[in-house]
Parts: C-alpha cells; structure tokens; sequence
C-alpha cells in the first residue's frame, strides 16, 4: 500500500527505493517529527514512517490479498488518511498540529527577514523598516487565513482514500497462468497508481478552429472531432493519422459527432448551435457518402445521448427545452418526447444521457438546477411535467444565484449520475434514490464558467470523475473520497471542454479552445506531485466567490461573448446545392416556426478531404 511519506514502489518490481528525485525528508512531520529535526537516514526510517501512518507493508507472497479480497495495488498511489491539504508538491499531512508548525514556519521565516537585513537584525531597524517588516507580516497572516479557508473549503466533505486493489506485479504473474486474466485490463485502467501516472503523449492537428466534441468508436480504433471550422475529422488516433474529414453540413458551431453503435462505424450523429441534428453515412473506404437532417431544434442543440444497444435510435436535447427521439428507420425520424418545463416556464438543455442499464430512461440538465430523469414509456406532461423524479443539491434548491447545469453523464452501470453546475461544483447522485434526493458526493477545486463545461467519468468501473476547468487544466479526483489524484495542464487557450477516456486502454483525449486533440496515457515514471495546484484552486475560488455576489443573466451573457468570438473562425457559406429546400437552412433560427413548417431531411454531398 502506498505510504505518507511519499515512498513509492515502480510498477515492474514493487521495490522499496524511492523514485529518484524525491526528498527523503519531505515528509517527516507525517511521521511526528518537528521542524528543526533531522530524519534518520537509515534503512529502517521509511518503514517506521510507514508504520507511523498506518498504511500496512506490501505483501511478498504472489496470492496475498487486502481485506476485500482483491489483489494490492501497486505502492505508487499517493494513499494517506490525513486530511487532504494543499502543499506544493502535493504531499498530504494529518490535521493535528498542523497550525503549530505553521506557526513556527512563520515564526522563522520573520526571524530569517530580520536577520537578512542591513546589520544582521543586531542594530536598532528603522522606521521604514518596521513599516516593511509589519507589511510582511500582515500579508504572511493574510496569507495563512487564506490557506486555512481554502483547506476547510475542500476538507468539509473528503473522506479518506480506501486502499489499493491493484498490484502490477501479481496481477502479471497471475495473466501468464491464466488466472484472471479477462479482468487484468479493467483492473489496469481502473488503477489509481496509473491515473497519477498520466501525462501528454501527442497531438492531433488537423482543425482550424476551437475542437467542441471528441467521441471514440466502440472498439476504440478510431475517434471522431467536430469544431467550429464546421467540419468532422475521423482519427486514426493510435498513428496520429486523420482518415477521413469531410463538411458537417451545419452551419454553425459543431457541438457533437458520435458513432452509433453495432453500425460498424458507418454512421455518424451530430448536433450544432444551428438547432440541427445531421447523420453522415460513411463508407468503408474511407469516405463520407452524404450528410443528412433528421431533426430541428428551434435554438442551439448541444448534446447526443446513444441508446447503447441501437444502431439506429437516438436522442437530442436543445435549448428550446425539447427533447426528440430520433429513430432512422422512420421517414419522419424525428418524434418529440417531452418539452421540459418548470411549473409553466421552459427549461432550456445543455445536456442529456440515456441510462445504460435502463435504456428506457434518459436524464436531462439546462438552465435551473435540477436534473431530471423520464422515463419514455410513461412521459405524461400533465402529471409533473413528465418528469419521473428529478435531484437537486439541497442547498441549491432555494438559492438566489441562477445556476445551470452544464455536462450529466450516468455511470457505466447506470446507478450514478454525475453532474457538473456552472460557478458551482460537481455533484454526485444516486440514480436509484427517490424524488428529490440530496447527493452523495461533491467534487471542489476546478472551474465551470465561461463555457458549456463537460464532466465524465473515468476507469471501466467509474472509479474517478474527470472535468476540464477555465484555467486550462484537467481535475481527476477518486470517485469515492472525493479527493484530487491528478492534476495536468491542458489547454494554453485557457478552457478545457471535452474529456472523453478510451473504452478499453488506460488514457484518454481532450480538447478546448486550442485547435488541437491532446492525448493522456500513463507513461510517467513517478506519480502526481500535484505541482502548482494549490495557487491554480485559490485564484479559482476567487473568481467564483467574486462572481457569485452577480446575479441576473451573467452566465448567459458569457456564454453569448464565447460563441459570439468563435464564429469568427466560420467558413464563408456554402453555396446551396441545387434542388435543395429553400427555406430548410432558416428554418432554425425561426422562433414562430413550427416542426409542421419544417421542409423535408436536408441532404448534403459530402466533400472528402
């Protein structure tokens, strides 16, 4: 198990040295030393700190397994049971004494001032001087006030890290004979040790404007990019190679492309802010055929939720508050489900996801607070609008602030429901509960403001959740403690929007603002220092303190000026191609027409590229 003093054991041996490069006293208050000490450096030092810790020594026989009866992961975790706190190399302490020795750092640290001073701090300071020295002062007080606040913020709700399951060594001998070896990949990528280990691996360049969507196929051969340049690039991601980009056929932003499954690859759904939902029919020699409109939403159409077992059902969710069924075997595929409303208003969607172990119902998230699950067999609108029972944060319930819902996705099992909110957290429910149900979890730290912001999780058995943040960088935080395990720097542009894992491997692709595909795998040969996460959470508890005393439309109005500055990177129109429905191109921007109004599926001849 991994120890609170930092020691960590490579993946190929399970050694007790330390990674190179870490500081064998970096931890010595974990083990009850005091500042001033020296930490023995002889071999039984680090054993004692992990004694000291709790943590229990790693079992030598190959069939050893911890108390649940699963094999131990690998020592490279970054496990501890002290309170989460901020250090800048990521290395967590116990809460008891830890403002005593703050204050004893403080304590030197002036004394150390002083004495850097003309005359050694032996000779009467000057007025100047004491005026400095107190300003020193104030800020250093300032800045541990700021520190304590920030560290109950996050401490309020963290449970301790349980311990490892995984361990590489026995679970490779036990691959070679055959034992188990059908769960060896789910327990590989569903590893802490390796989601600490995740950094940049490369880059997919091929786009010319911000990369709004990212889906892999479900093999996970191949993965599909949509962008503001209006066009689909399908990825050879394994070589880095683009196989096939062809013109979307919207007009504006692309929000979504996902392949169908059981489709062999063939079809393709996609959703745009131009209200359309479009289908392109690939071929296998690598080519799109055409695209094609299935649907019309009367406003912006931000996300696809894929029935797991269809290759030819699907669902779309825009901020007109409607929510179609698309089936393509129909020649009208569209059917409207449900428009969602709150009492008599309209609630606008950002997102939808259809439960995977219960694929009669879908969850839904937009401008209120509320996620709110249907079921499609029984949507009576005038019997709670529809709904089936819907969540909410308590302390969300009657807030003043207006807050959205921005990215829900359902667990692999479809028991849990994660939610991400706009200026606030991400939040986690139990999809069995009742109506009205509070959450189970609430992960801290990242951002979610300046634009529709993404959530997932991550690992075979949804053991992490995963967001990008307005900062620019990538949060994984353990699913079950709640507490942040990796830490990466993703876009330079500032957002990061899009986080979708592999299917089957350890890794994962993301994308933002920047034009390109940044892909994750666990290649690094020490785990997370969390390095510069302390100073990244405080500026982003900041902002959003400063911003939650605004209220009214600030959140619409930001995500107007994003949208607004990324169609600059549109084409110049298409042309229309002859023969095609006049007003079919208009007909979303409308808000008094109809779906009766609406022409014919708009077919457009794909351009191969």
């Amino acid at each position: 198990m991994a120890e609170a003093d930092g020691k960590s054991t490579v993946l190929n041996g399970g050694s007790d040295e330390k990674e190179p490069g870490e500081d064998p006293h970096k931890d010595e208050d974990a083990s009850g030393s005091k500042d001033g000490q020296t930490q023995s450096s002889s071999p039984d030092a680090p054993k004692d700190t992990a004694e000291a810790s709790g943590d229990k020594p790693m079992p030598d026989a190959e069939g050893e397994t911890g108390d649940d009866g699963e094999e131990d992961e690998d020592t490279d975790s970054m496990d501890g049971s002290g309170l989460y706190s901020l250090t800048e190399d990521g290395e967590r302490e116990s809460e008891g004494g830890r403002r005593e020795r703050v204050k004893e750092k403080d304590g030197g640290k002036r004394a150390a001032r002083k004495r850097n001073r003309p005359g050694g701090g032996t000779t009467h300071s000057s007025s100047s001087d004491e005026d400095d020295d107190e300003d020193e002062e104030q800020k250093d007080d300032d800045d541990d006030d700021d520190d304590e606040a920030m560290e109950a913020w996050l401490g309020a709700e963290l449970r301790d890290l349980r311990g490892p399951v995984w361990r590489a060594v026995p679970s490779l001998r036990s691959r070679e004979i055959g034992r188990d070896s059908h769960q060896f990949v789910r327990r590989v990528c569903g590893a802490r040790g390796l989601v600490q280990r995740l950094e940049l691996q490369g880059r997919l360049e091929r786009h010319t404007g911000c990369v709004n969507t990212l889906h892999f196929n479900p093999s996970g051969t191949r993965l599909a990019s949509g962008s503001d340049d209006l066009r689909v690039v399908i990825w050879d991601w394994a070589i880095r190679r683009a196989e096939l980009e062809f013109d979307s056929g919207h007009k504006s932003n692309v929000f979504q492309a996902k392949f169908l499954p059981h489709s062999g690859d063939s079809t393709l759904a996609m959703c745009a802010r131009d209200g359309q939902i479009r289908v392109a029919e690939l071929s296998a020699t690598q080519r799109c055929k055409n695209t094609k409109r299935v649907a019309q939403h009367k406003g912006a159409a931000h996300k696809l939720a894929l029935e797991p077992d269809s290759p030819c059902s699907f669902l779309s969710a825009g901020e007109d508050a409607v929510v179609f069924g698309i089936d393509l075997r129909l020649d009208r595929p569209a059917n409207k489900l449900v428009v969602v409303k709150e009492g008599d208003k309209k609630v606008g969607l950002y997102t939808i996801f259809v439960n995977p172990a219960k694929t009669h119902q879908f969850a839904v998230g937009g401008r209120d607070q509320y996620v709110r699950i249907y079921d499609q067999r029984k949507i009576n609108e005038n019997e709670n609008n529809g709904v089936l029972k819907k969540f909410c944060p308590s302390h969300l319930v009657s807030s003043e602030s207006k807050t959205n819902i921005t990215c829900l996705v359902y667990s692999h099992d479809g028991t849990e429901l994660l939610a991400s909110y706009n200026d606030e957290d991400i939040y986690l429910f139990d999809s069995n509960h009742s109506d009205g149900a509070d959450y189970l979890r609430r992960y801290k730290g990242h951002r979610n403001n300046a634009t529709v912001k993404g959530v997932n999780f991550y690992g075979p058995c949804s053991e992490f959740v995963v967001s990008g943040s307005d900062c620019g960088h990538i949060y994984l935080w353990d699913k079950y403690s709640a507490r942040i395990v990796q830490f990466m720097e993703g876009d330079r542009g500032g957002v990061v929007n899009c986080l979708e894992p592999h299917p089957h491997l350890p890794g994962m692709a993301t994308s933002g603002l920047d034009h390109d595909i940044k892909l994750w795998a666990p290649t690094a040969e020490t785990p997370t220092g969390l390095k510069g996460l302390k100073e990244v959470m405080k500026k982003n508890k900041r902002e959003r303190d400063e911003d939650s005393v605004r209220h009214g439309d600030q959140y619409d109005t930001q995500l107007l000026w994003f949208l607004m500055r990324h169609m600059r990177n549109r084409r110049p129109p298409r042309a229309r191609r002859e023969g095609a429905d006049a007003d079919t191109d208009e007909s979303w921007s409308s808000p008094d027409s109809s779906d009766e109004e609406e022409g014919g599926p708009d077919h457009v001849q794909c351009m191969s590229s």
